[in-house]
């Protein structure tokens, strides 16, 4: 993925909302784009650890931007 150059990314200015689907459970919610390194910098670190980080640096090229949605 190349960040903030995706057009999901791109899209998401112009609505926030999104979908997700989970073992036949479906929920809306809002996205937040984050874009301070600081913080970005987390998003990646917590995707590296969850899926490894040879397979994040295989399909994420650019950590410019993340996006955060709290699940209440």
């Amino acid at each position: 993925m190349q960040g903030s150059d995706t057009q999901w990314y791109k899209n998401l200015h112009q609505n926030p909302s999104i979908r997700i689907d989970a073992r036949d459970v479906e929920a809306e919610f809002r996205a937040v784009p984050v874009t301070g390194a600081k913080a970005v910098k987390s998003v990646v670190e917590e995707f590296r650890e969850k899926y490894g980080a040879k397979d994040v640096k295989k399909y994420y090229s650019k950590f410019d931007v993340a996006v955060v949605v709290q699940l209440t």
